[in-house]
């Protein structure tokens, strides 16, 4: 039969969908029985991923649509595997990442009414009243699939929702007997639905952005995300360059700027300090970025003129949010820093600008470099980083999940091309183990390098993380930065109660120590057959990298470093 279940299949493999990212329940036997038969006669469908746990699915669907712009699909089981999805849900929202999410629904009948109907005591259990709204409000787009009459067109829609900026996830959902349902073929035009772009920026926006790098003192450039688009590097560079504008990144998602620039002033991420290039600019650019300064330790002077570029300028998804910038543009990035370099002019100031900023680049990479030595004993993150970013060499991609050490990462590994470090955009963990998964898919045959804190390896579902990546050929070098625990509450609590009672306690008496810590490596080699070693001396550090990164590279399996930093 031709069935709601091949009709929905066709609609995601002419879509362009490879992959379907599975964690299979009673709900879906007419999809297991629509690509078994597709298989049996030679026809294409997308390849089904086996997926032990529903948040590594999405991750791995996240890393892939990341690598290379195109959504995929996950599959998971009723309202019980929509919510193992987890906090991959919100990075996958937050983060901006298409992806199509596939729920089955209980049956609605119960006395063999309709093929499909309730044969199981799980089908009772798993009824609830909104599955959907489970995750609707992180989501693009969700809907129910009620009828197979026109399960195309409801694919065709979703994904045009899950592409069309700000891009994010979406939901869709459908019942065994409307899966299981005979239906007839109906082949509407997929290229009805194309996925919407941002436009271009109003030109009194362009004419009043352009005229004020012209002039200001000390321009600058804020920015998080930019570099999801290598074009909007490229655009970005060429500006600043050009008029001497200083660019700062404020908790980095990808490489928005290269690391070697002179106008780069460097990162900026909780730490509370003000920082001093954002302090004494004029004229402050805001392009990408959700969170551009934590206003509380740090932000513009305030006769500060400051200008904001973004594909979703309202930020519609967070309920509290506010930027002081009176010039605002719903722009893609790249389309507006073309326009304003189309049109504004070098001037007389430019030369000390980019003297000023030169400078004070220099400062910053001294910074950096005096903070990358070791006492021959001693393993610090920047150490770490440094040599990780010397042995792996430029052409890794890094995948950045070092949370407390999130800001020692992108500054020391040094990225200069775009599209070499990616972080998850969000801010759940656990995303690096099944975004490894998803960019080995996308990228064969390069070297993925995940830099990740012990409590986000543990958030990764490891086990499955590796069973995954031997079973589907993706190998890669995950490195834990492990220094005992959960830093990040403990910074935290110190920040709001600094000379509190939790500031004298130990770590282990504030719940943020892992006491007999796990053998992380030895999770992985036991799941995947990953090459795994600790590494407690900086002595140590290089000849286990080197062994690291040969099983990966010649080897072909995983490797796990768990490498002991100064404990919490």
């Amino acid at each position: 039969m031709y069935t709601t279940a091949t009709a929905f299949l066709e609609a995601l493999r002419d879509s362009g969908i490879r992959y379907i990212f599975a964690n299979l329940g009673s709900d879906h036997p007419a999809l297991i029985e629509a690509l078994a038969e597709a298989s049996a006669e030679g026809k294409p469908m997308p390849r089904l991923l086996t997926c032990p746990n529903e948040m590594v699915a999405l991750s791995a669907a996240h890393g892939y649509a990341q690598a290379t712009g195109e959504p995929q699909a996950v599959f998971v089981h009723v309202e019980c595997g929509t919510q193992a999805l987890a906090g991959a849900i919100h990075n996958a929202a937050k983060g901006r990442v298409p992806v199509l999410i596939f729920a089955g629904a209980s049956p609605f009948t119960q006395e063999g009414e309709l093929r499909g109907s309730r044969n199981e005591f799980i089908h009772w259990l798993q009824d609830v009243f909104d599955q959907r709204g489970i995750v609707r409000q992180y989501m693009r787009y969700d809907n129910e699939i009620r009828t197979g009459v026109n399960v195309k067109q409801m694919v065709y829609r979703a994904l045009q929702f899950a592409t069309s900026d700000p891009q994010g996830p979406v939901y869709l959902m459908c019942a065994r007997e409307v899966m299981e349902a005979e239906v007839p073929r109906h082949e509407p035009q997929r290229a009805c639905w194309p996925r919407l772009g941002a436009g271009p920026a109003p030109e009194e926006f362009v004419e009043s952005l352009a005229a004020a790098l012209e002039t200001a003192r000390r321009p600058l450039v804020v920015t998080s995300y930019a570099g999801r688009d290598p074009a909007a590097v490229a655009e970005l560079v060429n500006l600043c360059g050009r008029l001497g504008i200083g660019v700062v990144e404020s908790v980095p998602n990808f490489v928005n700027y290269p690391a070697d620039d002179a106008m780069h002033q460097g990162m900026q991420g909780n730490e509370p300090v003000q920082n001093r290039a954002l302090a004494e600019a004029d004229v402050v650019l805001v392009v990408d970025s959700d969170v551009p300064w934590i206003p509380t330790v740090n932000r513009p002077a305030d006769g500060a003129a400051v200008y904001h570029v973004d594909v979703d300028p309202l930020k519609e998804q967070m309920p509290l949010w506010q930027l002081p910038a009176r010039h605002v543009a719903r722009a893609a990035a790249a389309t507006a820093l073309r326009q304003v370099n189309a049109r504004a002019r070098e001037t007389a100031v430019v030369p000390e600008r980019r003297a000023h900023y030169a400078a004070r680049h220099a400062e910053w990479r001294e910074r950096l470099a005096a903070c990358e030595g070791t006492d021959g004993e001693t393993i610090t993150p920047e150490y770490l980083t440094s040599r990780i970013r010397e042995l792996a060499g430029p052409d890794a991609i890094v995948l950045n999940e070092g949370i407390t050490n999130y800001r020692a990462i992108a500054e020391h590994i040094g990225v200069k091309a775009p599209r070499t470090m990616f972080t998850s955009g969000g801010g759940s963990l656990g995303w690096n183990g099944g975004a490894a998964i998803g960019f080995g898919l996308a990228w064969p045959g390069k070297t993925i390098v995940t830099l990740t804190g012990d409590g986000s390896f543990l958030f990764s579902v490891p086990a499955t993380v590796h069973w995954m990546a031997r079973r589907y050929g993706t190998p890669f070098l995950q490195v834990v930065y492990n220094n005992g625990g959960w830093r990040a509450p403990k910074f935290s609590m110190l920040a709001v109660h600094p000379d509190g009672y939790a500031s004298r306690a130990k770590a282990e008496d504030l719940g943020v120590a892992f006491e007999q810590p796990p053998d992380y490596a030895g999770i992985a080699a036991a799941a995947g057959g990953a090459f795994g070693k600790t590494v407690r001396s900086a002595g140590e550090l290089d000849g286990a990298l080197g062994e690291a990164l040969h099983a990966v590279r010649v080897e072909k399996r995983c490797a796990v470093l768990d490498v002991w930093l100064p404990r919490l």
